[in-house]
């Protein structure tokens, strides 16, 4: 279960973000056999992607096991994927987005694949916030026009992940729905790029060279607060933060307690949140 490289990644859902590193962007942070290397600035999804392609193969390659973090849910409230794919499975999921996602630096059909989403279900909803200037059929504006479209509000872990906002919620300060979307069919990608040597938890046993792990930076809110400097981009300090502490998981003995407690109903769909509160993982961690 030790991992001799630990990256994690801080999402957007957004648009290309330009060449000079600014905040509500994708940062990566690496430590890797014990030491912190400088956090990395993608300016958009399609560099990220590539970016992370070339750290798994270079790690496999060179035989290091790597666990890599990324701050969006890996699954959504139970009983979404079966109505979307025909399985509960959440990686047939993942793959359903990579194919319907039409993806670019300057913009996506996103909140077009919600509102269309959104006519498998009776009602109106689950997903809503459309970012554009035009109404979108079927994709309401304000999460209150919902009703009656037979999906929870939050999968299992948010109802204990005090302050995390719900995958339905595309857009809005804190919203991750379109950083899910995105998300998902990229480590759909990447899987695909690399077969047989990625887990994905807690739905995979963690027994290849590469695990993703869905992890919240907010979490770890009190250490990203004692450790950000003035003109300190926040999210470039989340994810050197949250690298250090998964590090020290490590070191302590803790992170493979917090990867194996998990509840029936993650590991079979809704995925889970590393070292959230009432799990084997409440630590300093947590």
């Amino acid at each position: 279960m030790r991992f001799d490289t630990i990256v994690v990644t801080d999402w957007s859902g957004g648009n290309d973000r330009g060449a000079t590193p600014k905040k509500d962007a994708i940062w990566s942070a690496v430590i890797r056999e014990g030491r912190a290397e400088p956090s990395v600035y993608h300016r958009n999804r399609g560099v990220a992607e590539t970016w992370l392609a070339d750290l798994f193969s270079a790690e496999i390659a060179a035989g290091r096991r790597v666990f890599a973090g990324f701050d969006f849910p890996f699954g959504y409230p139970e009983g979404f994927a079966a109505r979307i794919t025909g399985s509960s499975d959440p990686l047939l999921l993942w793959d359903w987005f990579a194919q319907h996602l039409d993806d670019a630096p300057k913009g996506n059909n996103r909140f077009h694949l919600a509102g269309r989403i959104n006519t498998r279900f009776p009602g109106t909803g689950p997903f809503w916030f459309n970012g554009s200037t035009d109404d979108i059929p079927d994709l309401p504006r304000k999460g209150n026009a919902r009703r009656d479209h037979g999906m929870v509000e939050r999968r299992l872990c948010e109802t204990f992940a005090k302050g995390a906002f719900t995958c339905w919620q595309m857009g809005g300060a804190g919203a991750v729905g379109s950083q899910v979307m995105t998300g998902m069919a990229t480590l759909s990608r990447l899987r695909a790029r690399f077969p047989g040597k990625i887990a994905v938890w807690p739905f995979q046993p963690l027994d290849a060279p590469i695990a993703l792990v869905e992890v919240w930076p907010s979490l770890h809110a009190d250490a990203v607060r004692a450790a950000t400097r003035p003109g300190d981009i926040r999210d470039e300090v989340q994810v050197r933060t949250l690298a250090a502490r998964i590090a020290a998981m490590q070191d302590r003995g803790r992170l493979a307690a917090a990867l194996s407690d998990i509840p029936p109903t993650a590991r079979r769909e809704e995925g889970w949140i590393l070292g959230l509160a009432g799990t084997s993982a409440d630590s300093e961690a947590a």
